[in-house]
């Protein structure tokens, strides 16, 4: 039985002349009809050459099913590629932002949205149908100030279903002790979303080279507190860049010898976010 984003993969990492043009027209067209002139919930995706993952990012935005009117927008991070052939192609707005770094490609997104809640998106991830609309219903709870969830990977030759079940199960499970009191080392860019008022009040790093998504959490936490969705239905699929190990074993196991070194800390809440390799999981 294929996943729901096998479509997506059929496109994902080819070069952008690739993509068939009936793809590209359909996915303009659903892009089209989703823009909201009164947008309640802003979809911002940022990207850095990013031509042969964009195209199957946004296809897979197109077909997002939400009672909520949104906008969804995109930043072009100074790129070299076609990335912003792309979003011409596709008919998406978007603004460049030629400062770089994920912190000022996401600052730039979150200056021309008009949304009051507001969505982290990465290019090279896919996101089912009826993520917005689940993500939302944490979100507009009066106590959360911003919510986050898990990911996935999809299988192919090199890593199997099998193999990312497990490795998925260890680490979900390291997070889930973790959220308790650090839950904004849980947060990721693109599983993230938060309310646009309280994030121009503190700002997004662009001092450090990972972690303003995590960082931007931790602030937020001052307005309310950060939530998790802990929904399958709801988990985005994303690629490699973040496993660079050549195989699942050697992934989990550099994974558990970098937060061996300072386990303690995931016990102790911060005030403060520092940009360290033991963030990431």
């Amino acid at each position: 039985m294929a996943s729901w984003y096998s479509k997506y993969l059929s496109i994902y990492g080819r070069p952008f002349g690739e993509v068939p043009k009936d793809v590209i027209a359909a996915t303009r067209e659903r892009l089209a009809r989703l823009q909201s002139e009164e947008p309640i919930v802003s979809v911002v995706v940022i990207a850095y050459n990013e031509a042969q993952r964009l195209p199957a990012c946004l296809w897979s935005l197109s077909e997002l099913e939400s009672r909520y009117p949104m906008e969804i927008l995109g930043v072009n991070n100074n790129s070299k590629d076609e990335t912003e052939q792309v979003y011409q192609a596709f008919g998406l707005p978007y603004h460049n932002e030629t400062k770089q770094s994920p912190g000022f490609a996401r600052q730039c997104g979150l200056e021309h949205a008009r949304g009051k809640y507001h969505f982290f998106i990465d290019a090279d991830t896919f996101y089912p149908s009826c993520y917005v609309e689940l993500m939302m219903g944490k979100l507009l709870q009066e106590d959360v100030s911003c919510v986050g969830t898990f990911w996935s990977y999809y299988p192919d030759e090199n890593h199997s279903a099998l193999g990312l079940f497990c490795f998925e199960f260890i680490r979900d499970t390291f997070l889930w002790v973790q959220h308790f009191k650090r839950p904004e080392l849980n947060i990721r860019g693109m599983t993230f979303a938060f309310r646009a008022d309280l994030a121009r009040r503190v700002k997004i790093r662009t001092d450090i080279r990972r972690g303003e998504d995590g960082s931007l959490a931790l602030e937020l936490k001052k307005y309310g507190k950060i939530a998790f969705l802990y929904n399958r239905k709801a988990r985005p699929v994303t690629g490699y860049g973040t496993l660079n190990e050549s195989s699942l074993l050697q992934s989990l196991w550099h994974r558990i010898k970098v937060q061996g070194k300072g386990l303690g800390r995931i016990f102790h809440k911060t005030d403060h976010y520092e940009d360290t390799a033991e963030n990431l999981m």
